[in-house]
């Protein structure tokens, strides 16, 4: 009935025994284990095989350890050591003789007899001192059989002698041997029962006691790699139980990053969430506006230097930008996620098992188009259900399959020729197939590509693509999942094509689901890691902030809103402008999670901004003009239009906003208070200058303590719009209210492709626009807040599986390309010392 259990086993022999207590070290339901073993077997080697958590009888090493040093709350006292205190008093200035007694039973007995005043000393039955000694002692505890040739003359009257052997001392004793199993038993059912105790008191939310690692600030700011080589991250294990977590709840990979196990959420179920925070950003230049950094440095703020609970939450960044343009996605300056390579390269493997999980779908799609078209019905049957061992039966998936298709036969023989054909046949039209390849690279030349080209393919060619990893919907699943039978259910639903009736065709039809979410079990899972000043940061997910909704899985925020605590704090980042992540964030993810956010955080510049007031374009990789580097207040408050929308837009959702000035050296103080009164005036709870960049959590203090104010106001939380709508009311309501558009304007294709997700029963679903995040507007040069303009809507696509409808506003691409120059001309390995250079 799930009750928890603590167990003492009695198991014969020694080797079973032995091998049983290993096994039962990883059974959750066992909470203790108590040896009851012969005197010759008590080994150190034995006696460690138990958990030290689960050690009943206290002998292990680090109980011991515990002991000695006096943590009382953490060890357990041996039940035999406990028998013989409870027997002995005034224990002061006499002096104890332990015979016998070695090993962790005689270690703890001397712990606790010269805890309470008494001066022991040990001796082996055999020592040529044993007589004296046994003469000048006032108490003499027995540990093993004492050997007939020791005679109990040699122990002087009055002598008190305690037994903790099998076998009775001749001579006067305190008590009976009986008495002495019945306070042995006692002491060990009190251990059990302590040990319950503790195991149910860790189930519990704990307080944090979190060690902040101290920056050492550099003045001119180093590069980002110089600064996260130069700390010292504290190991993961310690980090994940500063924070709460128990061991078993933690996968370790390496030194400096863990997995988080989702049973976490059922232990902490009952305890209250922390503040939802949400940092966005106005519309940025390519060159971005800092939102990641911005999200770094509060948490540091909050937690390093305001005492309280917080938690970062962050997408995986791609390898495609890392080595191409962008660099890398880990903060900067002094506000960073840290070890910097290792969270920009690979992290723990979940973008690898996206890429496999994506393209064994992608050959399940073709493969099965070619069996379909090369084989009859009753072979294509015979080989989807296979005599095995001389039974033929279908699979689970093939049941549901069954079931879908209305049939509910069970014995594959009893089909009829029309139900074999609807079984086998999902009649794929090729025309129709939207699921792609996928690679974690920037690759301009996989734009399109033709597959089947291969004699043994037997013509049939088609013309394919390959995708970016975060493109695919997998990517935009894990990010939305809530559990693992959710996530298996979402993977289940995805459609990869239509048949050739225009019916959708689902990775369920394909059979692939279980498959997939073999693949995708470790990758559910968020990976912990730290800041630059140790604080914690949950890096979960990457979608696309285009075709997908740009913002880190639902998971990482659920768990990381239980650890904080109620007064705690968890901040996100949405991908993107407010116009687009924040959007989505609210309209996707919260529909999805239902949490509801606390606060907004919209990240601004005044270099964006002043580009938004008519100052020169911003090219990635090129110089910044003049008009960037020297002070210009007219150009900031033209450009303050922009950061006024994305204010307004926040409103529409009845969130508190919090303006956060991303600070650069080049920003001149007038500036930076111009930009303040004007947000103020504009809605803004708040407005607050941060430099963070140079400074770490010491510089977003301020931006820290009004988000904390933020939190505490009236919170009137509502989506845009209703689920129920239209789809192309859905589409209008975000153009016009959002955008800022007169009106849209869809195309045939687009205006087919809702037809028939209406008709095949996905209306229902929420909105994701993929639009270019450089404007408010379809058109990227536009600027500030344009207006009067028709959004043209070229195509509508979904994201079943992931739970969206996807219209594309003008052309998207999903795959980069490579520069002339990419980053990796930069990025190098030293082989001597196998450190990472050039990454950024």
């Amino acid at each position: 009935g799930g009750h928890k259990v603590v167990l003492k086993y009695r198991v014969y022999p020694f080797l079973i025994r032995f091998f049983i207590c290993l096994l039962l070290n990883e059974d959750p339901n066992v909470q203790g284990l108590a040896l009851d073993l012969p005197e010759s077997l008590y080994s150190s080697k034995v006696l460690n095989a138990v958990k030290p958590e689960k050690d009943v009888d206290g002998l292990s090493d680090v109980n011991l350890g515990r002991l000695v040093r006096g943590d009382a709350y953490d060890c357990l006292v041996p039940p035999t050591v406990c028998a013989v205190m409870e027997l002995l008093e005034d224990l002061g200035g006499k002096k104890v003789l332990l015979v016998g007694a070695s090993g962790a039973v005689g270690a703890a007995l001397q712990c606790m007899l010269q805890r309470e005043g008494a001066t022991t000393l040990s001796c082996r039955w055999k020592a040529p001192e044993l007589q004296t000694k046994l003469n000048h002692a006032d108490v003499v505890i027995v540990g093993s059989t004492k050997p007939d040739d020791v005679p109990v003359s040699w122990i002087k009257p009055g002598t008190t002698i305690i037994s903790c052997s099998r076998d009775l001392v001749s001579g006067k004793s305190l008590c009976h041997r009986s008495y002495f199993n019945i306070l042995l038993r006692s002491f060990e059912i009190s251990n059990m029962v302590k040990n319950i105790e503790r195991w149910i008191q860790s189930q519990q939310y704990r307080k944090w006691d979190l060690r902040c690692l101290k920056l050492q600030l550099l003045s001119p700011v180093p590069s980002d790699i110089e600064i996260s080589r130069a700390q010292s991250p504290k190991a993961v294990d310690v980090l994940a139980k500063e924070i709460g977590l128990l061991t078993d709840e933690v996968e370790i990979y390496g030194q400096t990053k863990a997995k988080v196990r989702l049973s976490l959420l059922e232990r902490l179920k009952d305890q209250p969430d922390g503040k939802y925070v949400l940092v966005a950003g106005i519309t940025p230049t390519p060159l971005g506006e800092g939102k990641s950094t911005v999200t770094i440095g509060l948490v540091q703020a909050l937690t390093a230097h305001l005492n309280i609970n917080s938690f970062a939450c962050l997408r995986q960044p791609s390898q495609g930008p890392t080595f191409g343009v962008k660099g890398g996605a880990a903060g900067g300056g002094y506000a960073q996620v840290i070890p910097m390579e290792e969270f920009n390269l690979h992290l723990t493997g979940d973008i690898h098992a996206i890429t496999a999980a994506n393209n064994l779908l992608a050959a399940a799609i073709d493969a099965r188009i070619l069996h379909e078209n090369t084989q009859s019905d009753k072979a294509l049957y015979n080989r989807l259900v296979p005599v095995v061992n001389g039974v033929r039966g279908f699979s689970a998936i093939q049941f549901a399959r069954l079931r879908r298709l209305g049939i509910s036969k069970t014995d594959p023989g009893t089909l009829t020729e029309e139900e074999i054909n609807k079984f086998a046949r999902l009649d794929i039209d090729p025309s129709t197939i939207t699921w792609q390849r996928v690679v974690d690279t920037n690759d301009r030349f996989l734009r399109k590509i033709t597959v089947g080209q291969a004699n043994t393919e037997k013509g049939f060619v088609r013309q394919a693509q390959f995708d970016i990893a975060v493109a695919s919907e997998i990517m935009a699943i894990l990010a939305l999942t809530t559990s693992l039978q959710d996530m298996k259910e979402r993977l289940g639903k995805m459609v990869v094509a239509n048949d050739k009736k225009g019916e959708p065709v689902t990775a369920e039809d394909l059979g692939v689901t279980g498959a997939l979410a073999v693949l995708m079990k470790d990758a559910i899972k968020p990976t912990l890691m730290q800041t630059l000043e140790g604080t914690p940061v949950f890096v979960h997910a990457g979608p696309f902030a285009n075709i997908a909704h740009g913002n880190s899985s639902v998971l990482a925020d659920k768990i990381a809103l239980k650890l904080v605590g109620e007064k705690g704090f968890v901040v996100t980042e949405a991908g993107f402008g407010a116009d687009i992540g924040m959007e989505k964030f609210f309209n996707i993810k919260c529909r999805a999670s239902g949490l509801v956010p606390s606060v907004v955080v919209l990240v601004a510049t005044v270099r964006a901004l002043k580009m938004h007031g008519g100052g020169p374009n911003v090219t990635a990789g090129a110089p910044l003009k003049k008009e960037y580097t020297e002070e210009n207040l007219q150009l900031v408050a033209d450009g303050c239009c922009n950061l006024q929308k994305q204010i307004q837009i926040t409103q529409l959702f009845g969130v508190p906003v919090v303006v956060a000035l991303n600070v650069f050296k080049t920003d001149s103080p007038a500036e930076i208070d111009l930009v303040c009164k004007i947000a103020k005036r504009s809605g803004a709870f708040d407005a607050v200058p941060c430099d963070h960049w140079s400074a770490g959590g010491r510089g977003a203090v301020k931006l820290a303590q009004a988000v904390e104010r933020a939190a505490n106001q009236k919170n009137g939380f509502k989506y845009l719009y209703s689920l129920e709508l239209p789809v192309v009311e859905k589409i209008r309501i975000i153009a016009q209210k959002v955008y800022g558009a007169q009106d849209i304007e869809l195309s045939p294709t687009a205006q087919s492709q809702v037809d028939r997700y209406t008709r095949q029963g996905f209306g229902n679903l929420p909105i994701c626009m993929a639009k270019t995040h450089l404007s408010l507007s379809h058109q990227p040069e536009r600027k500030g807040v344009p207006t009067g303009f028709i959004l043209p809507i070229s195509d509508v696509r979904a994201s079943i599986g992931a739970g969206f409808i996807y219209p594309l506003v003008g052309t998207m691409s999903t795959m980069p390309g490579l520069p002339t120059r990419p980053c990796f001309y930069d990025i190098d390995l030293d082989p001597i010392t196998e450190q990472v250079k050039g990454l950024f």
